[in-house]
C-alpha cells in the first residue's frame, strides 16, 4: 500500500495540469498553443484513466453501507455482486495507469519497417508468411497507418519467400516493436 500514496499525489499533478491546460487552450489566450496542444493531447489519455480509477474506487466506497444493510436482501446482494467486480476492476485499472505513467521512448513516435520471411517449411510455410504480411497491412489501415512495400518476393503459389514494408503514421513504432518471432 506504500506505493499508492506517491501514484496518488503524482495523479492528481497530472489531473491538475490537464484541467490547467485545458482552460488555457480554451481561452485562447496562449503565445504556444502548438506545444499546450501537444502536452494536453499527451495527458489526456492518463487524466481519463486516472477518472475510471477514481471513479471505480468511489463506486466501491458507496456500496459498502449497502452492503452493510440487511433490511432488504435483494439489494444488499446487488451490491455485493457490483462490490466484487469492482475489487476485480480496481487493479486492472491501476496497472492501466501505471502503464501509462511509464517514460516514452524517443522512438516510438517514429515509423517503422516491418519485414517477413518464410521460414522452413517449403510452401505452407510461404502461405504463412503471405497471412502474416497482408494482417500487418490491414492492422497498419486500422490505426491510421500508411503501408509501403518495399520488397516482396512472391511465391509460385501466392506464397511470400521475404516481403518488407514501411508503415508510417503516428506512433507506429510504438505498437510494433514487440513485434518479434520465428
Amino acid at each position: 500500500m506504500s506505493g499508492i500514496a506517491p501514484l496518488e499525489a503524482k495523479l492528481d499533478q497530472i489531473v491538475r495540469r490537464h484541467a490547467e491546460l485545458r482552460d488555457l487552450l480554451a481561452s485562447g489566450n496562449t503565445a504556444d498553443f502548438a506545444k499546450l496542444s501537444k502536452e494536453f493531447a499527451e495527458l489526456s489519455p492518463v487524466a481519463e484513466a486516472a477518472e475510471r480509477l477514481r471513479d471505480a474506487r468511489r463506486q466501491l466506497a458507496d456500496l459498502a453501507p449497502l452492503m452493510a444493510d440487511a433490511s432488504d436482501k435483494e439489494m444488499r446482494d446487488l451490491a455485493e455482486q457490483e462490490f466484487l467486480a469492482l475489487k476485480e476492476r480496481i487493479p486492472e485499472l491501476e496497472n492501466e495507469v501505471k502503464l501509462l505513467l511509464l517514460p516514452k521512448d524517443e522512438a516510438d513516435a517514429k515509423n517503422a519497417i516491418i519485414e517477413v520471411r518464410a521460414g522452413t517449411g517449403g510452401d505452407e510455410a510461404a502461405l504463412f508468411a503471405a497471412e502474416l504480411f497482408r494482417m500487418y497491412q490491414r492492422y497498419a489501415a486500422l490505426h491510421g497507418g500508411r503501408w509501403e512495400p518495399l520488397d516482396v518476393s512472391e511465391t509460385e503459389l501466392g506464397g511470400i519467400k521475404e516481403a518488407s514494408a514501411a508503415i508510417s503514421g503516428r506512433n507506429v513504432f510504438e505498437r510494433l516493436k514487440f513485434e518479434s518471432g520465428v
